[in-house]
């Protein structure tokens, strides 16, 4: 019964969420675009030309709100899942914390990248703290790839959850970005941990 009860909450609470509505009105695969919308709104971390890449991309909807807003760019989007095409993206399938991605992704662009962005979290086991902590090591991660491969101005935006790996990732963060913001998007769920990691201009 518990179950059932659990399932039907989901389901209302799914029906009720405006973001959920206005995605499929406006054709994107997932609510997670408002979050990226948002950050890029304060943060102003996109615009036209740039070189883009979005990890852990699927199901795709910050690829396609860049394929779609933004014009002259390149934009590669990686996951370990198969992706339905997205309009002017380079899709890889792999893990990118694998070198043999990694190689493949710079050697697309051929030069250092301004935007590294990613929604990742880990599937989750039911057990917080664990899954907190995998996430977290995934931004890591995602962090050390961007330092080492993004210009000098570039940025870095990763979702980041409150728990045991918080504060590591952010003084992770402040020793190798001149500028870091913690934000929490009004698309991100109230009973969600997630926050975003805003980093700009490597040191």
């Amino acid at each position: 019964m518990k179950k059932n009860k659990f399932s039907k909450n989901w389901i209302i609470k799914q029906k009720r969420d405006i973001y959920i509505k206005q995605s499929k009105i406006e054709g994107y695969r997932s609510r997670a675009v408002y979050k990226l919308q948002e950050i890029n709104n304060k943060f102003k971390i996109l615009k036209n030309g740039i070189n883009v890449v979005d990890l852990g991309a699927a199901p795709g909807s910050w690829s396609q709100f860049i394929s779609r807003n933004f014009k002259n760019l390149k934009l590669v989007s990686i996951d370990t899942k198969e992706m339905e095409e997205i309009e002017n993206t380079h899709q890889i399938k792999g893990d990118f914390t694998d070198e043999l991605q990694q190689k493949k992704i710079i050697d697309y662009f051929s030069r250092k990248i301004d935007l590294v962005i990613s929604d990742m979290a880990v599937n989750t086991t039911g057990n917080k703290n664990l899954d907190s902590i995998v996430t977290g090591e995934l931004s890591i991660e995602a962090l050390n790839f961007s330092t080492n491969t993004l210009k000098k101005q570039g940025s870095f935006v990763s979702k980041i959850f409150m728990g045991s790996s918080f504060n590591e990732i952010v003084q992770h963060a402040k020793k190798n970005f001149k500028q870091v913001h913690i934000f929490k998007p009004p698309a991100s769920r109230k009973d969600s941990k997630e926050s975003f990691i805003i980093c700009k201009h490597l040191r």
